[in-house]
């Protein structure tokens, strides 16, 4: 995920048209099943456009990401309660627990090993407080054995540049990860120049038995799976899928 230190100066411009509000609203209420939290730590929080919702609610919000440039600019968006920290998901300490953990955008998938998941996993359910839940998105492998990744392009400008991104997928099928090959290229409006970036991003799909199993061995019960958004019951469709663990 260090990749994002490159890729993080476009990434609100490439990402403006996602619906962070509907989305953390939508999480919200899963975290709220129980109680409210007063407390959550985001894995992966990125520039910071889940915990602007969440601050609204006066939660106190802990951040967790790799990059360095992307919390630097979650800091400079100033959001109340929050404290984005630089950190690997997989290796990380506090000396207090969070009433709620998540992780969006398919952070999950990052975690390419079963070691490396297996870490993330015990370190959540260590800091969460009991009955607290741990809700993350991931990639679906019927999703992707279905509906095989294409190649896709994005177009997005604002007043200073304009930027194409080629999203080209890799299918390493005996590991079950897609590496996706981004080829970016960032025109500057006011000189005309053209810069480009490239950055692969290998991306791990899971079965959610296999999550289950993992989320077991450290001590979670598994509460529910659906299709990420809709609540509808995974399918080969569900191209994203949440899943919620409490700690008892």
């Amino acid at each position: 995920m260090s990749n994002f230190n490159k890729y993080s100066e476009y990434y609100d411009l490439l990402y403006g048209d996602k619906d962070y509000n509907f989305e953390s609203e939508y999480l919200y209420k899963h975290m709220s099943s129980d109680k409210e939290p007063k407390s959550l730590l985001e894995l992966g929080c990125g520039s910071g456009g889940h915990a602007e919702f969440f601050s609204k609610k006066g939660i106190d919000i802990t951040g967790i990401d790799m990059s360095n440039s992307m919390i630097e600019i979650a800091k400079n968006k100033k959001i109340s309660n929050f404290k984005p920290i630089v950190g690997d998901i997989t290796n990380f300490s506090f000396d207090k627990k969070f009433d709620s953990i998540i992780s969006l955008f398919h952070v999950i998938s990052y975690l390419n090993e079963d070691e490396s998941l297996l870490k993330c996993f015990q370190l959540a359910y260590d800091h969460l407080n009991f009955n607290g839940h741990f809700i993350f998105d991931f990639w679906y492998t019927p999703n992707i054995e279905f509906q095989k990744p294409e190649i896709r392009i994005k177009r997005k400008e604002n007043n200073e540049m304009s930027i194409i991104r080629i999203a080209e997928p890799e299918i390493l099928s005996a590991k079950n990860i897609v590496k996706v090959n981004f080829d970016i290229f960032i025109i500057d409006k006011s000189t005309k120049e053209i810069s480009n970036l490239k950055e692969v991003h290998p991306m791990r799909h899971f079965q959610i038995e296999e999550l289950k199993n993992i989320a077991k061995s450290v001590g979670f019960d598994f509460v529910l799976a659906e299709e990420f958004r809709t609540r509808k019951t995974p399918s080969n469709n569900s191209n994203g899928v949440l899943i919620k663990f409490i700690k008892i």
